[in-house]
């Protein structure tokens, strides 16, 4: 049996990735890797048992991503009903430790180790060296992270902008939040700008006439497990004439675009800003579409600075994993990859 490996997991509201790694191959070379669907198990610990018993690898600590706030090596599971506890997980398995990170902050530990292959750039800007870099990452939910310069590597720190409250930046999207808000008692962002929002923006379409059903998708829809998938697939269908759908992701991409922009002001984000999360991924030509930057940009007297912040779409789908990864391998005493 092979010993002193380190599991690492990021913990998703669809999926849960979960490799081991060993400090002799850093996070190069997973020694096992396996994808698991999240909802497919009451809590972390039955999906981790599962993994472990599978291999011939002798773990002794672990470090997860996990979606939502982590405060005192606990979290509850944004979009999961799951409760998070690194102590308890520790004694289960007989790990010594077990570090909770919020899924954001993993990925961030992975930008600063990023190449050129990893990234698809949207806007190449001017990047300042050392500058502040920040992460949105519209998946299930839309996370964000942001990372500062500290005198000699980045430190990577945790962010809620996604649960902020949706601001409009015209009038279809102000009459979409007018319509939310008769629905739910708080729109944040996540609402209107993740998977999980993405069927509140076509309702809101088709229930106000923006664009007319056609009844072979109201079939499809009423039968679906996920609505999204049926949404985008007919979005990014070249074949289809659906232009709900596609009206549906363009607003999407415009909300994304604006709050990037946000999430950059915000963090003076000179180093870049990084697009991560499967959403993205799956989207990306329709951010290289131009509807993203221009929404991003539109700033008022801000625009020209919008233009310089560095745009870029993160490839990598196991970005958080490495992150993770590094993060559990150095120690919260040094720098991830020292």
């Amino acid at each position: 049996m092979m010993t002193n490996g380190i599991l690492a997991g990021d913990v998703g509201g669809t999926k849960t990735l979960l490799a081991v790694f060993s400090a002799e191959y850093s996070t190069e070379k997973p020694l096992a890797e396996a994808i698991f669907s999240s909802r497919a198990y009451s809590n972390l610990e039955t999906l981790v048992r599962e993994f472990l018993s599978g291999i011939d690898i002798k773990v002794d600590r672990a470090c997860f991503g996990v979606p939502g706030p982590v405060i005192g090596g606990r979290a509850r599971a944004t979009n999961l009903p799951w409760v998070l506890d690194g102590a308890r997980l520790a004694r289960s398995f007989g790990f010594t430790s077990v570090t909770l990170l919020n899924d954001l902050v993993a990925c961030a530990h992975a930008v600063p180790y990023l190449s050129g292959e990893d990234l698809c750039t949207i806007n190449p800007g001017r990047t300042v060296p050392e500058g502040a870099k920040v992460i949105v990452a519209p998946g299930t939910g839309l996370g964000e992270a942001y990372l500062t310069w500290g005198g000699g590597h980045y430190l990577a720190h945790p962010s809620e902008g996604g649960h902020t409250d949706f601001g409009p930046t015209n009038s279809l999207e102000a009459g979409l939040l007018k319509h939310l808000l008769e629905k739910f008692d708080h729109v944040s962002y996540e609402r209107v700008c993740s998977g999980s929002g993405l069927p509140n923006i076509y309702q809101y379409l088709r229930d106000t006439g923006y664009a007319e059903e056609p009844d072979w998708l109201a079939k499809e829809l009423a039968t679906a497990q996920d609505p999204t998938t049926v949404i985008l697939g007919n979005a990014l269908d070249p074949e289809s004439a659906c232009r709900l759908c596609q009206m549906t992701l363009t607003t999407l991409i415009g909300i994304l675009g604006a709050e990037a922009g946000n999430a950059a002001l915000k963090v003076m984000a000179t180093g870049g800003v990084y697009l991560g999360g499967g959403l993205s991924l799956h989207l990306l030509p329709a951010i290289e579409s131009g509807t993203f930057m221009t929404a991003f940009r539109h700033k008022g007297r801000f625009s020209q600075l919008m233009a310089d912040f560095p745009v870029h779409v993160i490839l990598n789908p196991r970005a958080a994993l490495l992150g993770a990864a590094r993060y559990g391998l150095s120690g919260p005493d040094r720098p991830p990859g020292d």
